[in-house]
């Protein structure tokens, strides 16, 4: 049996946590702050915390206003013996968002923080605190772990729908206490405008909250922004900012639908003619790094989006980029292929840092499966977007890249592997076995897919053989884009044992119902 320590959470969640994430919201929606506002500077978005190890973290904010970001954090909610961190000068050059890191905290232990904005001209003059909480990473393996994942927020359409509750999943998952939230991908929908209403099936009508930037396609850096700030307005996922951490992950949607680089787009409507998939992406990219605490970004506008965040002696996560640094879609048949989805170079470190760690479990976050179907069609060419291609022969195009990784993986003896993902729309769970596939230098290992979480939900995939799937498990509508009203919308959650070490992975309904359970062994190089 695990042992767990959440000390003063749930009083915590009673309190100042509910009360940060009721805070009214500035003015217009979030437009560019304005200079002339009176009184004291204002948090209304809300906090978050990010890639939260052992002994740091990072904690965000946006401002109605220039200010200096200011955290105190403390062991209770009281804030008596506070720590003091004097984080950045929120402006203009970052939409008013800023966030400071935090260090040398304990491990395995509640951190309730609080963010207070003041006037870089007269310190004195401070805004409401905002409040939150999270537990830093165990040093003791008994301690257990727990976190839940998803992805694919306000897709299709489908936004705020303040009437069924919003993005009422967070709740769902803020009820499981997790240590953190991994988000695999499409955070905003920047392709996808968002209308006041949306007819149902069944007569009825979805109805959304809209803003000016998501009444059209993203275009500029502003445009960027305001997707970002649009799922913010949001009280259920402010409430869960505040709660759980998280680790964050990027995909299509947040420059276009199946982008790629050097992808140029446009006839008129709705991009410009001769649009460059590079210049949107280097504005979402910023915005990206604005938005959420992200340890390899921040103001370092050339970081990378993949990394590995160390989460104890029981688990590293290692968040993979699917999209900055691969090949053009095609039909992805060709038989040499050394750029693959990764890039040499990302691929390369992703060996060598599963080689260094020592976690009991080896979690790779992709935001795309790899034995799942993903067409990306183009003037009726059989292009394809993720790994597969359908074809169940020998490894081709890129998933020569993913044998690759795969043959190391089994003959470097690495144990623990896990593939999680989203990127979809529905739930499922795939093993992959040599002794069914084509390629057959692996271990057999386990990929669980779920979301979304606000946004159309698809029917399954088709699945390729290449790598021996058999899906386990899968819940999905059987039409397309199915609104969240109707369901459909789903989570994971994984569970790691301190006493035994052993995996639980549940998938989840939006309500927390559950659907699949799969129980992993510790310690294996293949199962």
């Amino acid at each position: 049996m695990s042992h767990r320590l959440h000390p003063g959470r749930r009083s915590v969640l009673r309190g100042s946590l509910a009360a940060s994430a009721a805070l009214s919201l500035p003015a217009g929606l979030g437009a560019a702050p304005a200079f002339a506002l009176s009184g004291r500077p204002e948090a209304g978005w809300g906090v978050q915390a990010g890639d939260v190890t052992a002994d740091s973290g990072l904690i965000w904010v946006r401002s109605d206003r220039p200010a200096r970001m200011i955290v105190e954090t403390s062991a209770t909610d009281s804030f008596r013996h506070a720590h003091r961190w004097q984080g950045p000068l929120l402006g203009p050059d970052t939409d008013f968002t800023g966030t400071t890191r935090l260090h040398g905290l304990p491990p395995g232990e509640q951190i309730h923080y609080r963010v207070r904005l003041a006037d870089p001209d007269d310190p004195r003059r401070t805004g409401e605190p905002v409040a939150g909480t999270f537990r830093t990473a165990p040093a003791r393996r008994r301690q257990g772990v727990r976190f839940v994942w998803s992805g694919d927020l306000a897709g299709q359409g489908w936004g705020i729908n303040e009437s069924i509750g919003g993005y009422r999943i967070f709740d769902a998952m803020a009820k499981l206490d997790p240590d953190f939230f991994l988000c695999s991908g499409d955070t905003i929908y920047a392709d996808g405008p968002i209308a006041a209403t949306a007819a149902l099936p069944d007569g009825t009508v979805y109805r959304n909250v809209t803003t000016e930037e998501k009444a059209h396609v993203a275009v500029t850096l502003d445009d960027y922004r305001g997707n970002f700030r649009y799922n913010l307005l949001d009280r259920a996922l402010r409430r869960f900012n505040a709660q759980v951490p998280s680790i964050i992950q990027w995909d299509d949607h947040e420059v276009r639908n199946n982008w790629y680089p050097g992808e140029v787009i446009g006839t008129g409507t709705p991009y410009p003619a001769g649009t460059r998939l590079d210049d949107l992406a280097a504005r979402s990219r910023r915005a990206f790094a604005e938005y959420f605490p992200i340890s390899t970004l921040g103001a370092r506008r050339d970081g990378r989006i993949y990394r590995v965040v160390h989460h104890g002696p029981l688990l590293d996560v290692f968040v993979l980029d699917m999209r900055t640094y691969r090949n053009a879609n095609s039909p992805d048949d060709q038989t040499t292929d050394p750029q693959g989805i990764l890039g040499r170079e990302q691929l390369e470190w992703l060996k060598r840092e599963l080689t260094r760690s020592r976690a009991v479990w080896k979690v790779i976050a992709a935001d795309m499966p790899l034995g799942l179907v993903v067409p990306d069609s183009v003037e009726g060419k059989p292009n394809f977007e993720a790994v597969a291609q359908g074809d169940p022969g020998v490894p081709l195009g890129r998933e020569l890249q993913i044998a690759e990784l795969l043959r190391f993986v089994k003959h470097r003896r690495i144990t623990g592997t896990v593939w999680l993902t989203a990127d979809v729309h529905h739930t499922s769970a795939q093993h992959y076995d040599p002794s069914r596939a084509a390629f057959q230098d692996f271990a057999p290992f386990w990929e669980f897919v779920s979301g979304p979480l606000n946004a159309g939900a698809f029917p399954a995939s088709a699945l390729d053989g290449t790598f021996g799937p058999d899906r386990v498990f899968v819940k999905a509508p059987a039409r397309g884009n199915v609104s969240p009203a109707e369901g459909y919308q789903f989570f994971g959650e994984v569970d790691i044992d301190g006493d035994s070490g052993e995996l639980t992975v549940r998938l989840r309904e939006q309500d927390g119902t559950v659907l699949f359970t799969q129980v992993l062994q510790p310690g294996r190089v293949g199962q």
